[in-house]
């Protein structure tokens, strides 16, 4: 069975990609940063999802000489002109502190209605190949909905309490992982990867 890395510390992230792999019946064990020693801290320098998810799988995959999963995912509100951005984990500082993330994130919003806080989060996935760092693969997905005034549910990460999901009635933090998996950006994005995860690895 293949070893494969996820560049990141995010547990969440780490929870959902299991289980998609195991749902799709992709032998594959995950490790991730945790279970390196002094695994290097990679500054996402990038302007795009692309080139930050880029520059976490090239940074690791050297550093683990294993094949790498790194994303980059974010939420584009419509009323911010496509703020947060890349700039999502890290929109209230460099702390990473979804609390206030959430409330700058309101405190931005206020005053615009409900039907103009309109919003999608998008994730991109690369995968890198030590020695074959010009042959990556990229795939993305993408969830629209809109931005509530306070937080809703108890499970999920990041801005998953306040984005609202219409055709399911929820936010993300009231979902299932299965329910989140089967229509957020990173369920989609995940489903593009086992598409092509397999034929990727076998041409090396």
């Amino acid at each position: 069975m293949k070893e494969i890395l996820f560049a990141t510390n995010n547990q969440g992230k780490v929870k959902e990609l299991k289980k998609a792999f195991k749902t799709a019946g992709v032998e594959l064990v995950v490790k991730t940063n945790a279970d390196l020693e002094n695994a290097p801290y990679v500054a996402e320098t990038g302007t795009t999802f692309e080139a930050n998810a880029k520059l976490k799988a090239h940074a690791l995959a050297e550093y683990a000489q294993m094949p790498t999963i790194a994303d980059d995912s974010g939420l584009m509100v419509d009323a911010l002109n496509g703020e947060p951005g890349v700039r999502s984990a890290r929109y209230a500082g460099e702390a990473h502190n979804d609390a206030h993330n959430n409330a700058k994130l309101l405190a931005e919003l206020g005053g615009v209605p409900e039907e103009k806080r309109t919003a999608k989060f998008n994730t991109t996935i690369v995968v890198s190949m030590p020695g074959h760092l010009d042959q990556d693969l990229v795939v993305s997905g993408q969830c629209t909905g809109r931005i509530l005034a306070g937080p809703r549910g108890e499970d999920g990460f990041g801005y998953d309490p306040l984005f609202y999901v219409p055709e399911k009635g929820k936010t993300f933090a009231e979902m299932t992982t299965d329910e989140k998996n089967e229509i957020s950006h990173r369920g989609r994005a995940i489903v593009a990867l086992l598409k092509e995860l397999p034929a990727w690895l076998a041409q090396f």
